[in-house]
């Protein structure tokens, strides 16, 4: 049963507030999956670790295809202090390919009012 678990691959993020050097709890996450037609799979808000309470997407429902997270950045960093006009980063989308779905792909954003990065995590 171990490797059974193992072989079962998921899709996770998080995100983290850069400028202020904490994760960035209650940030709105969409996550879609690409192809003729765009599907909304599922959004969720970040705990207070910054985090997903639960894996994206994991076992049969993570297949191979394009998928993309939007991070509703702007409504968070709003909420984070007052800026003069509207927030420079708005929605983040961040599109990515699953080409091996048994395998754990991360894909977190690190985020400041001006900026951001990501990286296939572990």
């Amino acid at each position: 049963m171990r490797n059974m678990v193992s072989r079962m691959g998921r899709l996770t993020t998080h995100v983290l507030d850069t400028a202020l050097g904490k994760p960035a709890a209650g940030l709105v996450i969409e996550l879609y999956r690409l192809g003729d037609r765009e599907e909304k799979l599922t959004e969720i808000r970040t705990n207070g670790d910054g985090r997903a309470d639960k894996p994206l997407l994991e076992g049969a429902a993570l297949t191979a295809g394009t998928y993309e997270l939007r991070f509703h950045a702007g409504d968070y960093l709003r909420r984070m202090g007052p800026a003069p006009g509207p927030a420079f980063l708005d929605v983040v989308p961040i599109r990515f390919g699953i080409a091996m779905p048994e395998e754990h792909y991360h894909v977190p954003l690190l985020l400041s009012p001006y900026g951001y990065s990501t990286y296939r995590g572990s």
